[in-house]
């Protein structure tokens, strides 16, 4: 392949170059119609390629044009600069779902990407821009994926909502971080964003487990954390278990039929607190009371950043503290007849 002795490709020149691609598309395409409607995928990936390579002829970018085979981003190149991405819908829409937010497969050393769309329905259209500027949303296929819109207006891509650049935020080690803290400012009580982080550690595996097919052990230290990262298990809210099952199901890949039931079932219980025995307990503090424990020496293991997150907090300096008080705010609703508070802190040495 002859490599362009240019040693800064001009963009102007490129963007002429597309102006002149996607005249020729649509000219060929209004003369022979039929054939350009199954132009879809990478039969237009071809197609694009062929017209380039012969409208690059005596510009910076002769013999510089590639066509990219396999599961690479972008599809063509040019001056192993800039780049080509080919996209096209059989429907009536300007949308389509872009490539991976992580660009793991993006080819080496290519800087400045454009986005070539064609929609293939008569009548026949072809639209083309920078890649940075039609991406409005991020999608969840199997990863989390950018959404393309040719129409999308200035000022509303998914990088003018994280205040941040496309090219600030692809070179981070962990691009969904930002992603996922922004979407997290629109949840409602009980949501949580869904996609798998690219954090080795966060990932859950590829195999869906039953909550009653557990080890046991297994179950009693997920109830512990459980009530460690959401606190609000103890209060009377209808959706108080909401996070905690989709916290299983991401993080765990543990679906839980019944989820109020390993916290709640059998009704009230008895604890022992300073020799002393207290009746009619709401089960869960008698499951906390079993637990304890267990979860204090969870509580010395967990990460502050997975405090922070679960509990939506800027500091988790005082972590036995806080969460002293959460369980305490949120199990005011039982009428105790034992202070609470004292209770929880005679495990941590705080009284």
């Amino acid at each position: 392949m002859v490599i362009s002795v240019n040693p800064k490709p001009n963009q102007h020149q490129f963007e002429a170059l597309l102006d002149e691609t996607l005249q020729t598309l649509k000219t060929e395409s209004e003369k022979d119609e039929a054939a350009y409607l199954t132009f879809l995928g990478n039969k237009l990936e071809n197609v694009v390629y062929t017209i380039m390579a012969e409208k690059a002829k005596g510009t910076p970018f002769e013999n510089s044009i590639e066509l990219i085979s396999g599961q690479k981003f972008p599809d063509i190149i040019a001056n192993k600069f800039f780049g080509l991405e080919i996209k096209t819908t059989k429907q009536n829409h300007w949308k389509t779902t872009g490539n991976s937010v992580l660009e793991g497969t993006r080819v080496d050393g290519i800087e400045r990407i454009f986005i070539l769309f064609g929609k293939m329905k008569s009548p026949i259209e072809f639209r083309c821009k920078p890649y940075e500027e039609c991406l409005s949303e991020i999608v969840v296929t199997h990863s989390p994926r950018y959404l393309v819109d040719m129409n999308l207006l200035k000022g509303n891509t998914i990088f003018d909502k994280l205040d941040t650049s496309y090219d600030a935020l692809r070179v981070l080690p962990n691009p969904i971080k930002p992603i996922s803290e922004y979407y997290r400012r629109f949840l409602k009580p009980g949501e949580e964003v869904w996609w798998l982080d690219n954090e080795e550690q966060n990932t859950s595996g590829v195999i869906i487990k039953s909550w009653n097919n557990l080890p046991n052990q297994e179950r009693l230290e997920l109830l512990a954390k459980g009530m460690i990262f959401f606190p609000e298990i103890f209060g009377k809210k209808p959706d108080k278990f909401n996070r905690f099952a989709i916290w299983l199901i991401k993080k765990k890949s543990i679906v839980c039929p019944n989820v109020r039931d390993p916290f709640t079932a059998g009704g009230k219980g008895s604890i022992v607190w300073k020799g002393e025995s207290i009746q009619k307990v709401p089960r869960v503090l008698v499951n906390l009371n079993s637990l304890m424990p267990n979860l204090v020496d969870y509580f010395s293991e967990i990460e502050d950043e997975d405090l922070v997150y679960f509990w939506d907090t800027s500091s988790v300096d005082n972590r036995f503290g806080f969460w002293v008080e959460q369980v305490v705010r949120n199990s005011k609703w039982m009428e105790l007849p034992f202070d609470l508070e004292k209770y929880l802190n005679s495990f941590f040495n705080r009284t």
